[in-house]
């Protein structure tokens, strides 16, 4: 199966061009979605996570404390390597056992940390979503009413705009309209029912 990885800096609209490929009936992995689902309550990870930094990261339900954990690994370069060396692996093995179980003619592997990951390694193709630095800052300040100054650095801690772009096979342009970005991945879209049927053509030989 064809598999396109998707990618895209902190508000350039990764989950909007998800939805629309959902709409046209592309099933979705989503990676962070895979990072939360391997630290649920009962998880090799979270008893790890929680044996590292103290039940203090734990909330009364017995979840991972999201926001505390974050504001850990913000502050502290060696914490945060720890729980990447961790966290990553076991993401990239349910992501594959998630890619396994699939049976479409493609699908959608979105990672806003595809590349960084090496989970580009999973896929056939490269989609960025792309927009420009001062929207990316714009979108997530206004719509998770977090300081400038803190996406700024989540951006640092991403590959440039210039280098993610040149890994992209396929590029969609997300300073438009809504209507406008839909177009974009309804051709993309019948582009990858192609590919898939010349990918599915050359396994079968």
């Amino acid at each position: 199966m064809l598999v396109i990885g998707l990618t895209g800096g902190i508000g350039s609209g990764k989950s909007t061009v998800s939805n629309i490929f959902t709409e046209f009936g592309v099933p979705i992995i989503d990676a962070d979605i895979v990072a939360r689902q391997v630290v649920q309550p009962g998880t090799n990870c979270l008893q790890q996570i929680a044996q590292h930094f103290g039940n203090t990261i734990l909330l009364e339900n017995g979840d991972l404390d999201r926001k505390a954990l974050r504001k850990i690994i913000f502050n502290d370069e060696n914490e945060k390597k720890w729980l990447e060396a961790l966290m990553h692996p076991v993401i990239r093995q349910e992501i594959k056992h998630q890619l396994g179980s699939q049976s479409a003619d493609y699908c959608i592997l979105s990672s806003p940390l595809l590349i960084e990951t090496h989970q580009q390694e999973l896929t056939h193709r490269i989609l960025v979503v792309d927009v420009d630095e001062k929207t990316q800052i714009d979108r997530t300040s206004n719509r998770d009413s977090v300081p400038r100054e803190h996406v700024k650095a989540i951006q640092a801690s991403q590959l440039s705009r210039k280098e993610r772009l040149s890994y992209a096979n396929d590029l969609i342009d997300n300073s438009v309209s809504l209507q406008e970005t839909h177009a974009q991945v309804e051709r993309l879209h019948q582009k990858y029912l192609s590919l898939s049927a010349e990918y599915d053509s050359t396994k079968q030989r």
